[in-house]
């Protein structure tokens, strides 16, 4: 039994496992500790992977070296891109996953790993000294050291558990909960909250009428997460199922309120504005006299459903009773209520953009911990702790993802920068340049960082840079080729009404119309079938689509580029050390308390903290001389 080590990562959730597997992978002694070995990355809500630009972050997070995407293939039950309707921009990958095999799965990709081990127990207690953790004490009393700790403790640090009035401590139901051992006299002057997060009642799917709801199928597509070729969907694909709430089910919900904790002034924290308990929306929208809610599977050897958009909090009696007035539901056998549960998480404008501690020196937070909600968005954090708790303690700089080139990076700056008031969700809409961030070209963006880190090496390595030379090669071909007018209108997507041109064009010209779709044409063209034939190893429809998406959307690509670099020009503008912001009567009153709780790394960063205004940038660009 060792007890000393280079990285210890605190709980085995998205965040923990991905911490521990890219400090381990990137050559650190590290040790993971968690309550319960046998529900690693367990999946306590939706038994899903990705969604609206979560599915962006997931590809990220594959691009850099991370496992979450090739776990989400192998148990994968229903696949599909979201958003199709819209722009590229948008679309969205999801999965919805077995979350008994996805616990299994990831359990079998870290025991891989050699520089990592596991151990079953509740951390007590930071070891620090001198501004500076040193390791962690445990529930069984044992004492680790470490040169650098990761706290990913999720919903677990002073859990509270809420069904109706009954109310108990708890990480998530059935598990106990950890003390909140982060505190100010262990790191003085930290910044605690409060926050809350629920989750809907599971039914066994022996007591489900189906033929009264709506089957959405399964995609069969040749998406998944991970770019790397091995990894394949290997499951059977199951179907899901809509169905909806009615006037009834709201009037039980509405006359059991005064029973509901979230309105009966029990609960006292902040919840999820945009996953909201179903007695919430009904209080919302009064309006509404119906709300969609989807069953999806739990997985390919169980019969229990999860049923979304009905997160509750209320007495199982209330839930059980509404449940039975929905259509398909009317004879269900719930398996578990639905719950809220209340936990501490840490202010993470405390934090630097590596997810070091501002307080004390490598100290690393990721996950809910840091006020976030979501499997996805607490495994893109997990992964940059774990490599920056390794590059920390090797002298190295901190790998760093800005807002252009990532939502990685657009998710850790919110929080660093902006803080949180309620539990932080990634959306499209919070990229300012997300026509650069799409989830078909997550690879090109991020693989050089980790191949530079370390983490992507061998055939996913390699995968990566055969499709950057193949699309090269793609763009350029189809520059060179040329189609003939009677060649267009037998290539032309018959439900587009366009003119077929009367002359010749190149191909790339030709991709610029809505009309053409590479993905669909490409084998009509001998030199490019002869081409992909030579790369085994790439996605090529996937590949098709990118190539398209970029011709067809080549001005916007630039113009946000443009946008890019004169905003990356102020990020050489170093803030760090130069101010004491209170002394700079220049600036609003407002700004000089701002700026004084950020303490922003560059001009950049400073224009981006609420309450910072124009004027305000110019006197700091005044003052550097700028």
């Amino acid at each position: 039994m060792k007890y000393e080590y280079d990285v210890i990562v605190i709980g085995a959730g998205h965040a923990g496992c991905e911490a521990a597997a890219a400090a381990a992978n990137l050559g650190a002694q590290t040790l993971l500790i968690t309550i319960d070995l046998t529900k690693i990355a367990s999946m306590s809500c939706n038994p899903a992977i990705g969604g609206i630009a979560k599915g962006q972050i997931v590809r990220e997070i594959d691009a850099l070296g991370g496992l979450t995407g090739i776990v989400t293939d192998e148990s994968s039950i229903q696949f599909r891109m979201l958003n199709r309707s819209k722009g590229p921009a948008m679309w969205s990958p999801r999965a919805q996953c077995d979350k008994t095999k996805f616990s299994l799965n990831w359990r079998r990709h870290l025991e891989s790993i050699p520089n990592l081990m596991m151990w079953q127990d509740i951390a007590t207690e930071l070891i620090t000294k001198e501004g500076r953790v040193e390791g962690v004490r445990t529930k069984l009393g044992l004492q680790f050291s470490a040169k650098a700790v990761v706290l990913t403790a999720g919903t677990f640090l002073d859990g509270l558990i809420h069904v109706g009035m009954t109310h108990f401590a708890g990480g998530r139901m059935a598990d106990p909960e950890s003390p909140s051992f982060v505190n100010d006299a262990v790191v003085p002057g930290i910044n605690l909250g409060r926050m809350k997060t629920g989750t809907p009642v599971r039914i066994d799917g022996r007591t489900i009428d189906f033929d009264k709801m709506t089957r959405q199928e399964p995609e069969d597509t040749f998406y998944k997460f991970s770019y790397s070729p091995s990894s394949k969907r290997k499951l059977p694909q199951l179907p899901c199922y809509i169905t909806y709430t009615n006037p009834e089910v709201h009037e039980i919900l509405r006359n059991s309120l005064d029973q509901s904790p979230l309105f009966n002034g029990t609960i006292k924290s902040i919840g999820p504005r945009y996953c909201p308990s179903i007695e919430t929306k009904i209080v919302n929208f009064d309006t509404k006299d119906r709300h969609q809610l989807f069953l999806e599977p739990e997985g390919t050897e169980t019969n229990e459903y999860y049923l979304n958009g009905f997160s509750s909090s209320l007495p199982w009696q209330v839930q059980f009773e509404a449940i039975r007035h929905i259509a398909g539901l009317e004879d269900c056998h719930l398996l578990r209520p639905g719950y809220a549960i209340e936990y501490d998480y840490f202010d993470p404008t405390q934090l630097n953009h590596s997810l070091e501690s501002k307080l004390m020196m490598n100290l690393f937070l990721a996950g809910q911990v840091n006020g976030t909600t979501g499997y996805e968005e607490a495994a893109g954090q997990g992964l940059v702790a774990g490599i920056n708790a390794v590059r920390k303690i090797r002298n190295q700089e901190p790998m760093v993802l800005r807002r252009d080139q990532a939502y990685i990076g657009v998710l850790i700056d919110d929080l660093v920068t902006k803080g949180v008031d309620e539990p932080y969700r990634m959306f499209t809409s919070r990229a300012e340049y997300r026509i650069l961030l799409r989830q078909d070209n997550a690879d090109e963006r991020l693989s050089s960082i980790g191949k530079e880190i370390g983490l992507l090496s061998g055939e996913r390595l390699a995968a990566f840079e055969n499709k950057f030379i193949l699309k090269s090669k793609l763009l350029e071909l189809s520059n060179r080729i040329k189609v003939t007018t009677e060649e267009q209108g037998r290539l032309i997507n018959k439900e587009v009404s366009q003119n077929v041109s009367s002359e010749s064009h190149s191909l790339n010209y030709l991709l610029k119309r809505p009309d053409f779709q590479l993905v669909s044409i490409y084998k009509e063209f001998p030199k490019i079938q002869k081409l992909v034939s030579e790369y085994s190893d790439v996605n090529i429809d996937e590949l098709m689509e990118s190539v398209d998406t970029e011709i067809k959307y080549a001005g916007y690509i630039e113009k946000e580029q443009l946008q890019v670099d004169r905003q990356n020009r102020l990020e050489n503008y170093s803030l760090k050390g130069k101010f004491d912001y209170m002394s700079l009567t220049a600036l609003s009153y407002e700004s000089r308390e701002k700026l004084n709780k950020i303490q922003p790394e560059t001009i950049a960063q400073a224009r981006r903290i609420p309450g910072v205004s124009p004027s305000d940038i110019s006197v700091l660009l005044t003052l550097l001389g700028r």
